[in-house]
């Protein structure tokens, strides 16, 4: 008897499912970016599979990282990590304290064991597809697929790498994710989100019914990109809603079809010894506007430049920055990292050594007082990173900092004419991260279900390990849910 089988029977707590000896199977399947919300509330009636694993299971808000970034929460979660162990502060991160830019992450960047990397020691199979960062893939005992940082097709994206010759010979084409997403042309943005999710669970498809398999997890991008594409097309409180849109309920028809997929996965793949998490690693809201970092800072003294300032909207590395006038500059994002330009650890440090805590203690207070575009409070909050984070390994931000509880974002170019904008420069863009998102486990050996509160993104790597009768890594921050 498949698991959905079961559950449509509403077996009692009695009843609860144990391994009995059995072989014991995790399954994990990964919504980037779904909202608590959204599967809990507003469209619990339309996605019966995955209601039904809630129902029966143990769920509620799995609260995320400081601050919710996709890269590196996934890997917060499957280390039981802070970025500042991890030494992964966002998708791109200073490389040393030169002005050269920031790096993008990749998997090599992950220094810390994860979920995988135990259970292959332990001599069980794993099957990872999609789970960011995971390009260049690395070797474990099992398959791996990259996520969507693979920078195309050509790349080796696979683990072994014969894998990939094989899954374009048997399903097709893989899509990482979708190209060019920030568009106006919303349609475009809807087709290749059904395109690139139908195209990653035939894959997962494929790999289950061929790899033998202790451990499968998947990560599908389909709600983010759709959250960041379409959020004022369905959120009535958005500030730019149009009730009258004719794309008011194309989010909820994508949970349905997405929730058909798990569907078809759980009823082919798991069976009575296989546990089941659903989990995103942060959730959504509307996003109102972005902060113009750098033009603020300019304005407020700590940012110069050499010349005319732009006329049109350009980037900060286009710009010819006066280093030796500099104290602070900032990076744009769903939160902004501000760099302090010192003494001794930058090449042109314009801040004595002795003055760093003073100037920094300076900038929370004025970040924190800013107002938005209506002089109304916008609610920032600018942290030291030490006061976050267990330690800060690589070259952490000086301050991170949080616009308007997320509903504004960072803004790093430069010719804006105002510290607000309505626009993102990057492109079109409707939601930022929020503070939560989803834990869902059912049929979990003894489980007593219901909704848990206190969740954290951390704890899901010490239930997996558990669920398997294993320690979790040495250093972990998080709890078995099973306890």
């Amino acid at each position: 008897m498949g698991l959905l089988d079961k559950l449509k029977k509403k077996t009692e707590a009695a009843d609860a499912p144990t391994t009995g000896g059995k072989r014991q199977k995790v399954m994990v399947i990964g919504l980037d970016c779904a909202p608590p919300q959204h599967v809990f509330d507003e469209y619990s009636d339309d996605i019966p599979n995955i209601t039904k694993l809630r129902d029966n299971g143990v769920w509620g808000p799995l609260e995320s990282i400081v601050p919710p970034i996709t890269v590196p929460a996934w890997m917060c979660m499957m280390t039981s990590k802070d970025p500042g162990t991890l030494g992964i502060y966002g998708f791109r991160n200073r490389k040393d304290h030169t002005y050269d830019g920031l790096a993008f992450a990749t998997s090599w960047a992950i220094k810390e064991p994860t979920v995988w990397d135990i259970l292959s020691e332990a001599g069980k199979d794993c099957i990872v597809m999609s789970v960011p960062p995971s390009y260049p893939p690395k070797p474990l005992k099992g398959v791996q697929v990259g996520c969507f940082l693979t920078p195309s097709d050509d790349a080796e994206y696979t683990y072994p790498k014969e894998l990939k010759a094989e899954l374009k010979a048997n399903v097709g084409e893989y899509i990482f994710d979708i190209r060019n997403f920030r568009t106006d042309n919303t349609q475009y943005i809807i087709d290749e989100a059904y395109r690139m999710t139908e195209a990653r669970f035939q894959n997962a498809d494929y790999l289950l019914s061929t790899k033998p398999w202790d451990f499968f997890m998947m990560v599908e991008m389909g709600p983010d990109r759709l959250n960041h594409g379409i959020w004022s097309y369905i959120d009535p409180n958005h500030p730019r809603h149009d009730p009258g849109n004719p794309y008011k309920e194309s989010l909820r028809d994508y949970y349905r079809y997405l929730d058909g997929k798990i569907g078809e996965l759980l009823d082919k793949y798991a069976d009575d010894d296989t546990t089941v998490l659903v989990v995103s690693d942060h959730g959504a809201k509307a996003m109102v506007g972005g902060v113009c970092f750098n033009e603020w800072l300019r304005n407020e003294g700590y940012l110069s430049f050499e010349g005319d300032m732009p006329s049109v909207i350009t980037p900060i590395n286009k710009m010819v920055i006066d280093w030796a006038n500099t104290k602070a500059w900032g990076d744009g994002g769903y939160y902004g990292r501000l760099f302090l330009n010192v003494e001794g650890r930058e090449p042109n440090g314009a801040i004595p050594a002795g003055d760093y805590e003073r100037v920094r203690t300076e900038l929370i207070e004025k970040i924190e007082a800013m107002v938005d575009h209506e002089g109304n409070p916008l609610g920032n909050k600018a942290l030291k990173p030490e006061e976050i984070y267990t330690v800060q390994n690589g070259v952490p931000p000086d301050l991170i900092v949080i616009f308007g509880a997320l509903r504004w974002r960072s803004v790093g170019s430069l010719g804006h004419g105002s510290i607000y904008t309505f626009e993102n420069d990057t492109g079109p863009d409707e939601a930022n991260h929020a503070e939560h998102g989803i834990f869902i486990m059912n049929n979990a050996p003894g489980q007593q279900g219901g909704d848990r509160e206190g969740l954290h993104l951390w704890d899901v790597h010490s239930t997996i390990l558990d669920l398997f009768g294993l320690e979790p890594a040495p250093g972990a921050l998080g709890k078995s849910a099973l306890k």
